[in-house]
């Protein structure tokens, strides 16, 4: 098994996190928004996907690298052998 370097793992995770990051703005403003009380939705919704964008970042990036410290083939033959 050819394991990722911490580069790629890296690059990855921002990807995707920018992805995910803005998926999260859009919710928050269409929330936000369509709250009439809610004056800055705006404001609100970069405020919540900021803190999304860096903390995400970093949990998906420590999730990369312990996946890449399960041997291939590891969890096919756990449930290979539960079977038995």
């Amino acid at each position: 098994m050819t394991r990722e370097s911490r580069a790629r793992s890296i690059l990855k995770a921002i990807t995707w996190r920018l992805i995910a990051t803005l998926t999260t703005f859009t919710i928050a403003y269409l929330i936000f928004s369509s709250d009439a009380k809610c004056d800055d939705a705006l404001t609100k919704s970069t405020y919540v996907a900021g803190i999304e964008l860096f903390l995400k970042l970093a949990i998906y990036y420590f999730h990369e690298r312990l996946w890449q410290m399960v041997p291939e083939g590891a969890v096919r033959n756990i449930f290979k052998s539960k079977k038995s």
